[in-house]
Order: C-alpha cells, then sequence, then structure tokens
C-alpha cells in the first residue's frame, strides 16, 4: 500500500532513539524517551488550505522534529507512521 499526503500533510517515521547514553550505559525499553525527530516519507502539494496558500518547505528525506502529540499514527506495510500538517513540524534538522 502507498499513501500520497493531500494539501499540506507530510507523512513522517520516527528515527529509532540511541539504547546507548554517550557513557556508554545500555538504556533498558521502559527508560528510552520518545524519539523527537522524524524522516519525512512523502509531501503534500500544497496549495490553498483555509483559505490561505501554503507552499511547502520541507521534502522527503528531510529530518524534522514535530509537535509531540500531533498528527496520526497508520500502520503501513508492518511499520508506523505519522500523518502530520506541516505547521506541526517545528524544525528541520541540519
Amino acid at each position: 500500500m502507498k499513501l500520497k499526503p493531500l494539501a499540506d500533510r507530510v507523512i513522517v517515521k520516527l528515527v529509532e532513539a540511541e539504547e546507548t547514553t554517550k557513557g556508554g550505559i545500555i538504556l533498558a525499553g521502559a527508560a528510552k524517551e520518545k524519539p523527537e525527530v522524524a524522516e519525512v516519507l512523502a509531501v503534500g502539494p500544497g496549495g490553498m488550505v483555509d483559505g490561505k496558500e501554503v507552499v511547502m518547505t520541507v521534502k522527503v528525506g528531510d529530518k524534522v522534529i514535530t509537535s509531540k502529540y500531533a498528527g496520526t499514527q497508520v500502520k503501513l506495510d508492518g511499520e508506523e507512521v505519522t500523518i502530520v500538517r506541516q505547521n506541526d513540524i517545528l524544525a528541520i534538522v541540519e
């Protein structure tokens, strides 16, 4: 199955959290924080959204930081992805 986002929607996949700390300590499953960085898998075309022109500023392959509780989670071919609006993306990681 393939998803094609509409309007100002972006499909992202969360990047796995580090399993060791900088000091080399291995973290247990419960101690890991939810990852904040996601990779953009697909980008909608933009256009008129709620009466305003939206120009898409992210592109496929970008690493981004999204709002923690933003978007809708969907299972796609066994992988969990999130569909968010572009305005729920806080920053592009360079």
